[in-house]
């Protein structure tokens, strides 16, 4: 049975993919609960149904104490005795089977999926960003948005079926029982409604911009917090332990602030409505003892208003709460939609085809990017590599370097100007194939919080364990992995290598990230700082390594230890975002430019060689 419910809707089901989802809340809201349209008019039905069902079990009290007035017992028995027992068999057997039904479509076939769906959506949405978006946010905040928008849009369904349609069908439904029993019943019930309704208008009003702004508070001291743990090294390193507790106190701090004022709406609301719930019990019990004084009800009607009276007595704070809690929440899915519903801005066109690399010839022409400043970035920038060439680039930090290799990985779309693989705008073919054909090995190489086997085989997870190991011996990875351990007992490449690879050496994390790349088997790779992390020794042990993967292949090389470029089949030289020398690393130390200038304070590139050498 549980299962037959928990499967009406597939969370994970096909659906249409936008760039630009809705901005607005409740269009945000419907365009996922597009899937669960059926189970919702259902589950709507079922709350109404319930709710007529409660009424008339208060107006049936009425009827049962007009009745047991009515005569003797045995007479009464003769006469209702079949009554009853239908009574009893619908208490018995029909109303648990409403309520059951109501509570698995609610419990059991929405609120498990409705949040898994908006969770998993909104994932592949938000992963569907650009490398440049990410830059400009917290991770913590993104992932905390992520991650409490989901429930928070379930329970926002949950209200709505679970009270708000049961509530509004049973005060209309009291207004009805009332009006059948004396329309005079009914004036204190309006007026009290009348009240109600502005206190909750009052609330409501108030508590949505409250509850947003404690949610945006709360996002604020997660993204600080695991921003702090992330960079746990450098607070370390600095000794900024204290720096960071009080940044921590100052955001902390925040939260609790906003907090408060959250709380103090549920406190005035709170005893607001205790008073309106002594006018409502006075209100009508007393009338209807007025009306049962004068003749003008019986004692079965004061009865019914009593007893209705007393459970929206018990239902107003619980309404109260969960009209209060369903904009809440509404307040915590409008700041998690500062994220999620975040147009894609570098997308794919809809014509795009997939990159195919047969030669590995790159050619830039006229690219220009400045990030919309006015300086820093690369350009203007006219450049061919053809097939098979090994280029170093040297520059001095913000001479463009990173920023030409972002645009070729297409991390960010180039402003002006085009760069073309094969004679293929990158423009013009899908991201995915782009980066497939590109193998590239950083500076700072951040492993995912996984084994080691799964982090090399994330250059081709279709490659057996034969193939995973030889591209770690290429890496002179095998031997240290072997001797990995980690804090479950687990070895070798099975190790975790814990988050960004931390339980590694810097050098041991960059052997792994080059075995990944060998496996990837790119035709173009980019060396971003390749060795950077490795000590000298272990370094030229890699460079034959490193020769043997660029055979064949166009090759980008960044580096400013220049002896790991000298061997470059060219070497260009940037600064200010363009390329000021270009040539072979003879020709530019015979110019006696800013190459040599740069090989002369470096002593023949860190490693004790001249320039002879360093040519061989």
């Amino acid at each position: 049975m549980f299962r037959f419910f928990e499967n009406l809707v597939d969370p994970y089901g096909p659906y249409e993919q936008t760039d630009r989802p809705p901005t607005r809340l409740w269009p945000f809201l419907r365009d996922y609960a597009r899937p669960f349209a059926r189970v919702f008019w259902v589950t709507g039905i079922l709350s109404v149904v319930v709710a007529v069902v409660e009424i008339w079990l208060l107006s049936y009290m009425g009827r049962l104490v007009d009745m047991l007035g009515s005569g003797e017992a045995g007479e009464v028995l003769a006469r209702h005795g079949t009554e009853l027992l239908a009574v009893a068999a619908f208490i018995l057997l029909l109303r648990p089977a409403l309520q059951a039904a109501h509570v698995l479509l609610l419990n059991n076939a929405i609120l498990p999926n409705f949040g898994t769906q908006l969770r998993w959506r909104a994932h592949r949405h938000v992963l569907r960003q650009s490398v440049g978006w990410f830059e400009n946010d917290f991770a913590g905040r993104i992932a905390n948005r992520i991650m409490q928008t989901p429930p928070a849009a379930g329970e926002v369904v949950f209200q709505i079926f679970d009270a708000i349609t049961f509530a509004l069908a049973y005060v209309v439904g009291a207004a009805v029982l009332l009006w059948d029993a004396d329309p005079r019943l009914l004036l204190p019930l309006l007026g009290w409604f009348a009240l109600y309704a502005a206190l909750m208008r009052w609330t409501v009003r108030r508590i949505g911009p409250a509850s947003e702004a404690s949610s945006n508070a709360r996002s604020a001291v997660t993204g600080r917090v695991v921003d702090t743990y992330t960079n746990i090294h450098s607070v370390k390193m600095f000794a900024h332990h204290d720096r960071e507790i009080e940044g921590a106190r100052q955001v902390i701090e925040e939260a609790r602030a906003t907090f408060q004022q959250e709380m103090r709406l549920y406190t005035i609301m709170d005893v607001a409505l205790s008073v309106l719930n002594g006018l409502l019990i006075v209100g009508v019990v007393g009338w209807g003892i007025w009306l049962w004084a004068g003749g003008f009800a019986s004692v079965g009607v004061v009865a019914a208003a009593t007893a209705l009276c007393l459970r929206l007595n018990a239902m107003t704070g619980w309404i109260m709460w969960a009209v209060t809690n369903f904009f809440q929440n509404l307040g915590v899915v409008s700041e998690g939609m500062r994220t999620i519903a975040q147009p894609i801005t570098l997308t794919d066109d809809a014509r795009a085809g997939q990159l195919t690399v047969t030669r590995g010839e790159i050619a830039v022409t006229g690219l220009n990017h400045r990030y919309g400043q006015d300086a820093g970035g690369v350009g203007p920038l006219d450049l061919v590599i053809p097939a098979g060439q090994k280029v170093g680039l040297v520059g001095a930090s913000g001479a463009g370097k990173s920023t030409l290799v972002k645009l070729l990985l297409r991390f960010y779309d180039a402003e002006q100007g085009r760069i073309e693989i094969d004679r293929q705008d990158i423009s013009a073919v899908t991201q995915d194939s782009l980066r497939q054909a590109i193998g590239m090995v950083q500076q700072d190489s951040a492993l995912l919080h996984r084994s080691v086997r799964d982090n090399i085989l994330y250059g081709r997870p279709g490659a057996s364990e034969a193939e995973m190991i030889a591209a770690a011996r290429q890496a002179e990875a095998h031997d240290f992995i072997g001797s990995l351990v980690d804090g479950e007992g687990r070895q070798g490449y099975d190790a975790q290598v814990g988050e960004r690879g931390v339980k590694l050496s810097g050098g041991q994390r960059q052997r792994i990230a080059l075995a990944r790349v060998i496996l990837k088997d790119a035709p173009i790779l980019v060396l971003d700082e390749a060795t950077s992390a490795l000590d000298s020794e272990v370094e030229a042990a890699i460079q034959k390594t490193l020769y043997e993967m660029m055979e064949g292949k166009t090759v980008i090389a960044i580096a400013h230890r220049l002896s790991t470029i000298a061997r470059m089949d060219r070497v260009l030289v940037m600064e200010d975002g363009r390329v000021v020398e270009d040539g072979t690393h003879d020709e530019l130390l015979a110019r006696g430019g800013i190459y040599a200038r740069f090989w002369a304070r470096q002593s023949g590139g860190f490693l004790g060689l001249n320039a002879a050498e360093a040519a061989e």
